[in-house]
């Protein structure tokens, strides 16, 4: 059942993002004729955006409900109102960085570059400074001021300590640690706010995003290893798509393999429900390889 109530001509192909406001208002980034739409926390319509973007990618709202929105095929972020308002874009949209890669293959990827290449996320930290995981086509973390300037950029394209294979989902958490979905690598890294490398937790299957929750825990989304899969990686296999939750130390709380198809965001709103944005279509709904029960959007009950 679609925990949204979609007005005729309004429907996506599917949801990449979703996040839910102080007002418990849902906002749905997706891939469709109005990517962004604004929901109530029980699925009926308020009111879409006119924003539009190369390929809708991820969606961040910050404690005074500014909204934050990455185009991965634009190269650009984008920071909005709650109304709807532009308020800042981060890099040269339309304008890739050089990193050396091209066919879309991150093994191509010969250096980290510059502010971005097929960006993915953010993640927002102290005294609003802005985090993005960039992404498909480099192999970066940049971090801006509240108002946009560049601070600092760290990574580096492969599978050591401090290296990226798709930095895909971004967080920062109650320890001031920024922690990234370094999704091939199959690992949560983690950094403190200047990019020094802390730690990596290896209990997840190609993370897509994460969420971190008032009490710490940490909810992530994960891709598995039945959709979505690059040419080189061989014949579907399990595990499927799938969400754990961590305590702050990495202890396994909970998982929830529910038939999931292609996780690819998450938020929990003001009651606990889980909110979660599958890429059904592009992770293999499009070759006919997504189960018939798949959907884009989900609502799950509250963890207690």
């Amino acid at each position: 059942m679609n925990p949204i109530q979609t007005p005729a001509g309004l429907e996506f192909v599917e949801a990449v993002g979703v996040a839910v406001d102080s007002r418990n208002r849902v906002l749905v980034h997706g891939r469709g004729p109005k990517q962004l739409q604004v929901y109530t926390a029980s699925g009926e319509f308020v009111e879409a955006w006119d924003a539009t973007f190369e390929r809708p990618h991820g969606i961040t709202i910050a404690e005074d409900d500014s909204v934050f929105l990455t185009d991965d095929f634009g190269h650009a972020v984008y920071k909005y109102s709650p109304e709807g308002k532009l308020l800042l874009t981060l890099g040269t949209p339309g304008v890739a960085s050089e990193t050396g890669m091209r066919d879309f293959d991150y093994r191509q990827i010969a250096h980290a570059g510059g502010p971005f290449h097929y960006p993915t996320n953010v993640a927002l930290g102290r005294d609003g400074e802005i985090y993005v995981c960039d992404g498909y086509g480099n192999a970066a973390v940049h971090r801006f001021s509240a108002d946009g300037k560049l601070i600092a950029t760290w990574g580096a394209p492969g599978a050591g300590p401090g290296q990226f294979n798709v930095p895909h989902g971004i967080a920062y958490d109650l320890r001031d640690r920024v922690i990234v979905a370094d999704r091939e690598n199959s690992r949560l890294s983690f950094f403190d706010r200047d990019g020094r490398y802390l730690d990596s937790w290896t209990n997840v299957v190609r993370p897509t995003d994460i969420y971190v929750a008032q009490d710490g825990r940490l909810y992530v989304t994960e891709l598995g290893t039945v959709a979505g899969l690059w040419p080189w990686m061989g014949s579907p296999r399990p595990p499927a798509g799938r969400i754990s939750v961590f305590d702050h130390d990495g202890k396994l709380l909970h998982r929830i393999d529910a038939g999931f198809y292609a996780p690819h965001d998450i938020w929990l709103d003001r009651d606990g429900w889980i909110w979660m944005a599958e890429v059904v279509w592009s992770a293999g709904g499009r070759r006919g390889e997504a189960p018939d029960y798949s959907r884009t959007l989900h609502r799950l009950p509250p963890i207690v």
